[in-house]
């Protein structure tokens, strides 16, 4: 009985020393002793991410009482120091030299010309400095009438936020994307005439949340490709086999995704399949896409298990992307992971320097997320957008089916590159607008030398931006007289041709003419719904006055017939209705 005693002590007395944790406590600052803030802490024991906050200072809980942690931040060099939990930690870093900075901007989703750091202070709140996105907020036309945001077919975020509610899990708001919202249901579809390779059309009406303020829509449809002539392909299947991807919705999922797209590949096309885990090597080396059996059965061997060699997974599958290069081909890289990266490169400025090199031998890359607990979004994100490429989440396997299967060429073919939008609105129409999602990364807008950078668009794709505008009062008597003369905007388009560095553009002028909202198409209705309810998700200040009910009663009454997207949402939003609602009796209202 004394010696069992003694071993329960013994054991106890072990784990309370294992358990033991440390609090790391310090600031970062640069040479002139000002603070930065939203700084990368890496904690190289664990690989955990952390931030500095708007003092520059931080706070870590560690299990050891020394450890290694690097700071690292765009246009200063990354340092690594040797922590003493004993100690307050002191961080002083050094400015980079221009020649590099110039090569590590960052990138902007959405862009204000002349709109400088005094002008965005007071968008910010305080403490909130963690969160990795900040809302637009309204820009006075007066002073800048001139906005633009960079074009994409990512639509990650809708899935992503669907995981969660049906998890019963309240949503991260730095997880809604509300652009990404809305292209996931691909509205308002208008295919451009013959000769061209874009289509724009805008509406003005009257915005559902704010009766006193407009809703501005901006229709963007591309031309669809015709299957039968689509270019061969030469696709690198990349794909993550580590230990973290052993779970039923993660790599099991994603062999199902890839034998759909198998499914629609041609004897032109060529396939290879690079896999990183434990091992990091080509399963399949480059063969016909009618090779089906054999590209089928690679796929069925792969097996989790092992670390996360990301960077040497990349470089592996570019090199084989190089190799086989298709000229005037569709060159692509299909990166499937959770992005928990724990071996090589592991923090967003890496990774962006690496996927930033590759993308210059003409490949693409389209990023597939999966998983939740360690998915990491904005890893992934960072690598898409790098990557002259695009970004899905698959939830489940319906997703997989619509993302690879259904929206196939959408996601594979891109029709142009480096699109950005550019708005320019009349201030004798426009006092005050906002533009509705684009929102950019704190740390982006903080970074002077932040640049916009357009995305990849798809075939047969459609998007919608939208504004919410404050009129003037000659724009309320216009609507009033029925008074339809006069510009609104100006809208010019840039963009790339695939595999072309020659930059095009083309203008389209938007004419004064308001439609009541009840008059509109259904599908205009439902957009306003989704934008609705992406703000409630992000506790938007902008919404303040609606709640779910609105949402629902928008969505359900502009519900296609035969929409089982749209009518998937509309149960979303009421699992949302019930959701955070529970929360807020728990908490006593907000």
């Amino acid at each position: 009985m004394k010696t069992a005693c003694h071993t329960v002590l013994f054991v106890l007395l072990q784990f309370s020393l294992c358990a033991q944790q440390y609090y790391v406590r310090g600031e970062v600052k640069d040479e002139a002793g000002n603070v930065l803030q939203n700084v990368t802490i890496l904690q190289h024991k664990t690989g955990y991410i952390f931030r500095s906050g708007f003092s520059g200072t931080f706070g870590i809980v560690a299990n050891q009482q020394i450890d290694t942690f690097s700071f690292s931040m765009q246009g200063y060099l990354t340092e690594k120091v040797l922590v003493d939990a004993d100690k307050y930690v002191r961080v002083k870093m050094k400015l980079l030299p221009a020649s590099v900075i110039n090569s590590r901007r960052d990138k902007l989703s959405s862009y204000t010309k002349n709109l400088v750091n005094e002008d965005l202070r007071s968008w910010y709140n305080g403490d909130e400095t963690y969160a990795s996105l900040l809302e637009n907020h309204f820009i006075e036309t007066k002073r800048f009438s001139n906005t633009g945001m960079s074009l994409n077919v990512d639509r990650a975020s809708y899935s992503n936020i669907r995981r969660f509610i049906t998890l019963n899990s309240l949503v991260p708001p730095d997880a809604v994307r509300i652009e990404e919202m809305l292209n996931y249901f691909n509205l308002s579809y208008h295919p451009p005439d013959d000769s061209d390779l874009f289509k724009i059309k805008t509406t003005l009406s009257s915005c559902p949340w704010n009766p006193e303020n407009q809703l501005f829509y901006i229709n963007f449809s591309s031309k669809k490709l015709d299957l039968d002539s689509l270019p061969p392909s030469n696709l690198v299947f990349l794909i993550d086999v580590s230990g973290s991807m052993d779970m039923p919705n993660r790599l099991p999922l994603l062999k199902s995704a890839f034998r759909l797209l198998v499914n629609n590949l041609r004897d032109k096309d060529s396939v290879a399949i690079v896999a990183y885990g434990g091992v990091t090597g080509v399963m399949l080396n480059t063969i016909s896409g009618g090779e089906k059996e054999k590209i089928l059965k690679a796929i069925d061997e792969l097996v989790a298990g092992g670390n996360t060699p990301g960077e040497s997974g990349v470089k592996l599958a570019y090199s084989v992307a190089r190799n086989h290069f298709i000229k005037n081909g569709n060159n692509r890289v299909i990166l499937a992971t959770d992005g928990d990266f724990n071996v090589g490169m592991k923090t967003e400025e890496e990774l962006d320097d690496l996927i930033s090199l590759q993308r210059e031998s003409g490949v693409y890359l389209t990023c597939l997320g999966v998983g939740m607990g360690n998915y990491k979004d904005s890893k992934i994100q960072t690598l898409a957008k790098k990557g002259n490429g695009n970004f899905a989440y698959l939830d489940n396997f319906k997703e997989a089916e619509k993302v690879l299967l259904k929206e196939f060429t959408q996601t594979l073919y891109a029709v142009a590159d480096d699109v950005y939008m550019n708005v320019d609105f009349n201030l004798e129409y426009v006092k005050e607008y906002r533009l509705i999602g684009f929102d950019n990364k704190v740390g982006a807008l903080r970074d002077s030398l932040s640049i916009i950078e357009g995305g990849e668009i798809g075939s047969g794709h459609s998007m919608l931006a939208l504004f919410e505008i404050v009129p003037t009062e000659i724009n309320k008597g216009a609507i009033k007289d029925s008074f339809t003369i006069g510009k609104l905007a100006e809208i010019n388009l840039q963009y790339k041709l695939p595999g072309n560095a020659k930059i095009l553009d083309k203008k389209y002028s938007c004419n004064f003419q308001y439609m009541p909202f009840g008059n509109l198409d259904k599908s205009y209705h439902f957009s306003a719904a989704v934008a609705m309810f992406g703000s409630l998700l992000r506790t938007s200040p902008f919404v303040k006055d609606i709640g779910w009910n609105e949402v629902l009663t928008l969505a359900q009454s502009s519900c296609g017939a035969d929409d089982l997207l749209q009518k998937e949402f509309i149960t979303l939003v009421q699992q949302a209705k019930t959701l955070y609602n529970k929360v807020k009796k728990k908490r006593g209202g907000w």
